[in-house]
């Protein structure tokens, strides 16, 4: 059987022109956005529930002023 010899650190990360930036960097920064993502995913749908709340609220008419009409009169008396 021949045995794999695989250093992990000889070529762990990402290589550019002049420098090399580590896998653990690479997993962190990966990590911090997907989280972020998240938060800012329930915050937006946590504001787009109250504003459907709000709304709901002033077409159902409980904010909107009473308006008060004239009687019909009878014109045969």
């Amino acid at each position: 059987m021949s045995q794999s010899t695989h250093n992990p650190s000889d070529h762990s990360g990402l290589e550019l022109l002049l420098f090399q930036i580590p896998q653990s960097f690479l997993l962190q920064l990966g990590t911090v956005s997907t989280m972020a993502l998240l938060v800012a995913t329930k915050a937006t749908s946590e504001t787009f529930i109250a504003l459907g709340t709000a709304s709901e609220e002033l077409f159902r008419g409980e904010r909107l002023p009473i308006l008060n009409f004239p009687e019909p009169s009878n014109l045969q008396e």
